[in-house]
């Protein structure tokens, strides 16, 4: 296996750091549009990790054009491309690997276009659906798009598949529920708003109307933060609010998984939701350029791209974060037993281990140890397929023991968590 590693930005470096203990593939190409980028990679691992016999390399790459993504996918001999940038760049990558003949897997779909407007008329083109109309082309080809596969979309649907097959007869609600514990300090101390994740990434995520699944009526929209709940989450956490937010989950899970309902909520909090009220209010989530002035005359500039510019980049983040991360599945339904049953199925990371381990903060570090495992199984033919599938598509016990199996028996070390709930415990 040959991985072209598309975007060394956070969540790419992350899964370069973590894919530098695995033996499974003979060389990943971490490549970036800024080629300084890829080498802080690159060079990170060979200081922590010996030079490996040059199994990682850097690469320049522009993720925007589909025959700059084939071009060097086939000067190195990709097997398999990874796309790590944001989802704006799907459609180029993924039409670049299929060109050169190679696997592809992303962690985020494409977009919703035009966005739905209406609350409960969900109309226009849905999350994935570009790339879904593309599963012939994909199948005929013999390849492999496995798309989602992050933390969310990605885990939670590899809950979705193993709750499936191992814990319910019968699912009323596949939930994901997501939410943290994460304080962001300055030099001086003060708390700060800084997003652990990419903010044009959670503009797209949050002001779109959210989406849900019902089996008798099929997608619709909600109003964005709509349906508000106090969610307890594991580890010390503790209750956070979570409010419905258009995610890949809600447009993944019901091709694959059998179930009444299928939502996605994150929790947010107060001062985030007001701060993207307010973006919206003023303009400034789009993303078509507008004209502004600068020193040296006119220039087309996206108001979104702006907002990102002007807050720290996530990956900077790590040294000045305290606290957890958990991303989960909350299943209502009936067990195998005949009894109703309600489960929480999770995985939580805690930033001062994953700084001290890979130096890569824990939201962007937990995005990436999935689809490093999935590529793992894929290697070793646990997982195969063809065609543009979903991790439910997939074994999920074969993905969670890998998972759970301690480094020194060839897993990677990270247990998931398993709450039996009842409804007051929600």
């Amino acid at each position: 296996m040959r991985i072209l590693l598309v975007g060394a930005g956070g969540v790419g470096d992350a899964i370069a750091k973590i894919a530098a203990r695995r033996s499974f593939f003979e060389t990943m190409i971490v490549s970036d549009y800024d080629l300084g980028r890829a080498e802080r990679s690159v060079a990170w691992i060979t200081e922590r990790h010996g030079d490996q016999g040059g199994r990682f390399v850097a690469a320049q790459i522009d993720a925007s054009d589909a025959a700059a993504v084939e071009r060097v996918a086939r000067e190195h001999g990709a097997t398999h491309v990874m796309n790590a940038v944001e989802p704006k760049f799907v459609p180029t990558i993924f039409a670049g690997a299929l060109a050169a003949g190679a696997d592809y897997l992303d962690m985020a779909m494409s977009l919703s276009q035009p966005h739905p407007t209406e609350p409960h008329a969900l109309t226009g083109v849905k999350l994935g659906d570009e790339q879904f109309a593309a599963a012939a082309e994909w199948e005929a080809a013999g390849r492999l798009a496995l798309v989602g596969m992050g933390v969310e979309p990605g885990l939670s649907d590899v809950f979705a598949r193993y709750a499936a097959d191992h814990l319910f007869s019968e699912i009323d609600e596949l939930g994901t529920r997501d939410g943290a514990n994460l304080v962001v300090r300055d030099d001086e101390g003060n708390e700060i708003f800084a997003p652990s994740f990419s903010i044009w990434t959670t503009i797209e995520e949050c002001l779109n109307p959210p989406v849900v699944w019902e089996k008798d009526r099929g997608w619709f929209t909600t109003a964005p933060f709509s349906e508000p709940e106090v969610f307890e989450f594991p580890e010390g956490i503790g209750p956070v609010e979570c409010v419905n937010v258009e995610h890949e989950e809600v447009l993944l899970m019901p091709r694959w998984v059998d179930a009444k309902r299928v939502t996605f909520k994150y929790g947010l909090g107060d001062e985030f939701i007001g701060i993207l009220k307010t973006l919206n209010q003023l303009g400034l989530d789009r993303t078509a350029p507008v004209r502004v002035r600068s020193a040296n005359g006119p220039v087309e500039v996206s108001p979104r791209d702006v907002v990102a510019a002007g807050l720290p980049d996530p990956a900077t983040l790590g040294p000045r974060m305290t606290g957890k991360t958990c991303a989960g599945l909350w299943v209502t339904g009936t067990g195998v037993d005949g009894a109703p049953r309600e489960v929480y199925l999770y995985h939580v990371a805690d930033n001062e281990w994953t700084m001290a381990e890979y130096e890569a903060q824990c939201v962007v570090w937990q995005t990436a140890l999935n689809p490093v495992i999935a590529l793992e199984l894929l290697a070793t033919g646990a997982w195969s397929g063809a065609g543009v599938l979903g991790p439910e598509a997939f074994d999920a016990r074969a993905f969670l023991d890998l998972m759970a199996r301690p480094e020194a028996d060839g897993g990677y070390g990270q247990p998931w968590g398993f709450e039996e709930r009842t409804p007051a415990a929600v």
